[in-house]
């Protein structure tokens, strides 16, 4: 059985951290890029006298932003709601269940 310490399980988490970051942050360019692309065409497509502020030109964006707040709540909140330890109390009860397992086989 493989011994890890406490600072190889610090460093994986801080890696799942940063991963979850740039996740969020490489979809918060994304997003604002695409629908800056899409604003531009739809003023560009506009007739003459005809107002932008209509649903059809929001639509991509309001859905969209719908899972980009989902993706930064998921992102964020829980090291808000659970305490920024809880993954580390969780990760030893876990393994202390384990080897609780593992001495009765």
């Amino acid at each position: 059985m493989e011994i890890i310490n406490k600072d190889q399980i610090q460093y994986e988490e801080a890696v799942k951290k940063v991963k979850k970051l740039k996740g969020f942050y490489t979809h918060a360019i994304v997003y604002v890029v695409i629908n800056s692309m899409i604003v531009i065409i739809n003023i560009q497509n506009l007739s003459p006298g005809e107002s932008y502020f209509q649903f059809k030109n929001f639509f991509t964006a309001f859905g969209w932003g719908i899972g980009l707040l989902a993706h930064g709540m998921a992102t964020f909140v829980p090291y808000f709601i659970l305490g920024k330890d809880w993954e580390e109390r969780k990760i030893k009860e876990l393994m202390e269940k384990e080897q609780n397992v593992n001495k009765w086989e």
